[in-house]
């Protein structure tokens, strides 16, 4: 499968957010100047950022510069200025195209990955990508515990995001979505989500390393433990696509708030269940199929059940199956 990976012009790293919170917490506890705090509020990593959260509603929680500032000048952030230094340090030096290398090898041929990384000092402890249709952008909250090899797990895992917009996001949007029904349309949106599960395959290297093999112990064992509801899991999305389908989410708040509860608080059934397939259709038919998959997700959905009736077939039935007659609702025969 061909890929491309050019270091050098498709995904740089952008720190002028994080260099400008160091510089002020350099100054410990003396008065910040106003060059300072310019610097801070118009570089280019919190623009962004500040426009992203806006966007979000911040949920609920205010993001602004007076809000910034104050957090910038709290307790949280004294006296770290040298680890976070360090740290920032550290992450540049990251070999980007370990990362890329994964995420490229479980998208469509030629597939080509362009984005600004903005490692950032930030309240909130997330990473995520924005705008990845225009000016993609990762944002990683710069944590000085996380190792290089959890680094590159992440950037593998959220530049897969990126890559499968750029790659498939067109062809959803121009060809495919425009021909569905509207409820269908809406299930086949809210198949996109298993694309979480695939980005934890392609960040782990493949089905043969598990998604968290770099985490710390009880990330992994909350990951296994997990697992172990993938199957009623699977049944729960169904329901949730039958309902859709029916005319029993009838507003869309319904379907958002309904689909969306599959995130969980912490890596939820779009992940563990998209995984689940992903790993089930490699393994039985090999990459190939399961990259072929992506940009239309019923195929996903079709692919996995071939796999999984190949497995049950010699294991006494143990993956659970989507329900025929939802997949010939939505002409997933493709």
């Amino acid at each position: 499968m061909k890929s491309t990976i050019d270091t050098s012009s498709n995904v740089r790293f952008e720190t002028d957010q994080a260099q400008a919170v160091i510089d002020i917490l350099s100054t410990g506890r003396g008065p910040v100047s106003n060059d300072s705090w310019e610097r801070l509020f118009s570089s280019q990593g919190y623009q962004r950022l500040k426009r992203r959260e806006e966007a979000m509603g911040s949920l609920g929680q205010p993001f602004d510069d007076e809000a910034f500032r104050q957090f910038v000048l709290s307790d949280a952030l004294s006296g770290r200025a040298a680890e976070l230094a360090e740290t920032l340090q550290r992450w540049q030096k990251v070999d980007i195209a370990i990362p890329l290398k994964r995420s490229l090898a479980y998208l469509p041929e030629g597939a080509c990955i362009r984005c600004m990384v903005y490692p950032v000092i930030k309240p909130k402890r997330n990473s995520f990508v924005f705008e990845v249709e225009t000016h993609p952008a990762l944002f990683l909250f710069l944590d000085p515990e996380k190792t290089q090899e959890r680094l590159v797990n992440t950037l593998a895992h959220e530049l897969h995001h990126i890559g499968y917009a750029q790659a498939c996001q067109p062809r959803l949007e121009g060809e495919l979505f425009p021909t569905l029904p509207p409820r269908t349309r809406a299930v086949v949106e809210w198949m996109t989500p298993f694309g979480e599960g695939i980005a934890m395959l392609a960040a782990a290297g493949g089905p043969g390393g598990h998604p968290h093999a770099a985490s710390d112990p009880e990330i992994r064992a909350r990951w296994d433990r997990s697992l172990e509801r993938v199957d009623s899991d699977l049944k729960e999305i169904e329901r949730f696509y039958l309902d859709v389908l029916n005319g029993a989410l009838e507003t869309q708040d319904a379907i958002r708030d309904r689909g969306f509860s599959f995130f969980g608080t912490d890596q939820g059934p779009w992940y563990t269940v998209g995984w689940r397939m992903a790993v089930t259709i490699e393994r039985a038919f090999g990459r190939g199929a399961l990259v072929g998959s992506l940009c239309d997700p019923r195929a996903l959905l079709v692919q996995y059940n071939r796999a999984a009736a190949q497995i049950n077939t010699r294991s006494d039935g143990r993956l659970a199956l989507w329900d025929p007659a939802l997949l010939a609702r939505l002409d997933a025969s493709c």
